[in-house]
């Protein structure tokens, strides 16, 4: 259930951070859930490990959309050179 729980809550980050991001976005579901499940990973990894934030706080619901985007704008960047 938490493989499956991590990528509804990709989903929903990835989705809330294509909305924040403007700009035309043509990737489809499974790289919007990568994304989104990537930048949770990242954004919870780094706010707990410096200590700024537990496991399940609602600060990590904003680091995970935070970390999302950067992803997004990154992986755009990413993209565009090639």
């Amino acid at each position: 259930m938490s493989i499956i729980g991590t990528l509804f809550i990709g989903l929903i980050v990835g989705l809330i951070a294509r909305a924040i991001k403007p700009g035309n976005d043509s990737m489809g579901w499974i790289m919007t859930i990568l994304l989104g499940v990537a930048g949770s990973f990242v954004a919870t990894y780094i706010g707990v490990a410096l200590n700024w934030y537990q496991a399940g706080e609602s600060a990590g619901w904003i680091a995970s959309v935070i970390g999302a985007v950067v992803l997004l704008l990154i992986y755009n960047a990413v993209r565009s050179k090639t």
